[in-house]
């Protein structure tokens, strides 16, 4: 780490703007200055340089919170744009792509692909990452969960390992190798508890976190096995994560076997809580919104993933008024080949906006509002993507550009034409996409991007892995 950061105590100079992740009226700060001390915001405002204080010069630059990916799956970035998968909605994605693929992974692919994942997180500013890692299976020759923690730690990143697997099948491995076949419930929990002996830490500003995650409630174990694991994961102290209710198959299979909804399934098997936050959520029904609000239950919206499937678009503002914390997750880059927070907020932007403007009628027809251009304002968009995400993982200690939290931020120079003519700079990463200059990136006040560079990564290397070991995956 010592060649890949600054001291971590200094000021942040002649910000043009700060978004603080805050709600409401707090969601900016005019600044144009922040101090950190031991990696701590310590004041914001017209500040004095104190004598001898090192000083960032952030001309020409926006400040914001590090994004906080709260649902990814870093292995796939080996597996992006697959003719076989592109267009192809999820079950039949499932089998095309992740499945068919998953058997050919050894160590060393597995190791590149969560280095680029990684690595495109933090040049669009994401500073904390939860990845949904379900690539284990009995008698598996190397440790995936001690890949990821490494690589993490080598980039100088938070990182909170969702521990997914399966104690059954959905079927869609039943013609491919022994690499796929699913854990017992014992081998599976007796794993928990070896990474959140090594892994786990409970303070608000950890860099590292442990989650209970089973890859799909409805698919992955059964009813009673799935109690079991909520009741081990609040028992030891973590919490709980999965998937639900991403497409129509969601439903279908929860009225088809159980003669309720998928959240009515959670719930019954005590899968809802403020401890538990589930990815995609785009087919609800107003009971099953309302139940998530009062069980104050998390989503992370995958809005790229979920246009890129075909699987809708999550009803984020209904779920947010019930009470629902809301983060965002990239998804896995083999279903969102875009798999960076810049280009996810962008995305979950625009498509709030459109998702409510579908509904607008004609006033002849009963209609009252012309479009949805107040389903979601830039403001909501970094609220969610940054201490929506602190919320959702229980970190505490990264709630935002605020005095007393941990200094994650990110400094974008907005110095691409795309950027020129903004009235308001502060909005410039969210409304214009693409990928603005990163000054820097720092976590717990250390830099970790510095001008526009990982220190220790040299891209083009990293670029000619990926393309040789694509093209051995391709010929394998």
């Amino acid at each position: 780490m010592d060649t890949m950061t600054m001291h971590n105590s200094f000021l942040i100079s002649n910000l043009d703007a700060i978004m603080t992740g805050l709600p409401n009226g707090a969601a900016r700060h005019t600044g144009p200055d922040i101090r950190i001390l031991d990696g701590v915001i310590a004041a914001i405002g017209k500040l004095v340089p104190q004598p001898g204080e090192r000083i960032v010069d952030a001309s020409d630059c926006v400040a914001y919170p590090s994004w906080v990916n709260t649902h990814h799956h870093l292995f796939q970035s080996m597996l992006k744009g697959d003719p076989e998968g592109i267009n192809a909605s999820l079950t039949p994605w499932l089998a095309a792509t992740p499945y068919r693929y998953r058997a050919k992974f050894d160590e060393k692919l597995f190791r590149l692909a969560v280095r680029i994942g990684l690595v495109e997180l933090m040049r669009s500013g994401c500073g904390t990452v939860a990845d949904h890692n379900y690539l284990y299976y009995p008698g598996m020759p190397y440790d995936t969960s001690a890949i990821l923690f490494e690589e993490a730690e080598a980039l100088g990143l938070r990182f909170v390992l969702c521990r997914g697997g399966a104690t059954q099948t959905r079927q869609l491995e039943a013609e491919l190798p022994s690499a796929l076949r699913p854990e017992t419930l014992d081998a599976y929990l007796r794993d928990m508890e070896r990474l959140i002996k090594h892994y786990h830490d409970p303070s608000p500003a950890a860099m590292r976190r442990v989650v209970l995650a089973p890859t799909t409630p409805l698919y992955s174990a059964t009813p009673e096995e799935l109690r079991t694991m909520a009741a081990f994961a609040r028992n030891a102290g973590v919490r709980l994560h999965s998937h639900l209710s991403e497409t129509v198959g969601y439903q279908e299979t929860a009225q088809g076997k159980h003669q309720c909804s998928p959240v009515e399934f959670a719930e019954r098997y005590d899968w809802l809580g403020s401890d538990v936050w589930f990815a995609h959520l785009v087919k609800l029904d107003a009971a099953e919104i309302a139940l998530l609000g009062r069980t104050g239950t998390g989503i992370a919206h995958c809005p790229q993933s979920n246009g890129r499937l075909g699987s809708g678009i999550a009803p984020i503002r209904q779920l947010e008024q019930a009470g629902v914390p809301v983060s965002i997750g990239v998804d896995g880059a083999a279903s969102n080949e875009a798999a960076d927070m810049i280009s996810e907020t962008h995305a979950a932007w625009l498509m709030q906006r459109a998702r409510r403007g579908q509904d607008a009628l004609p006033s002849y027809a009963g209609g009252d509002f012309e479009g949805g251009a107040d389903a979601a304002t830039v403001e909501d968009v970094v609220r969610w993507g940054t201490t929506g995400g602190a919320r959702v993982l229980g970190l505490d200690g990264i709630d935002g550009l605020q005095i007393g939290q941990q200094a994650d931020i990110a400094l974008y120079r907005l110095d691409d034409p795309r950027y020129f003519g903004l009235h308001d700079p502060a909005l410039g990463p969210v409304v214009a996409g693409g990928r603005p200059y990163l000054k820097a990136l720092y976590v717990g006040g250390r830099a970790v991007v510095l001008d526009d560079n990982i220190p220790g990564v040299d891209l083009a290397v990293l670029g000619r892995q990926a393309r040789a070991e694509t093209r051995r995956l391709l010929a394998a």
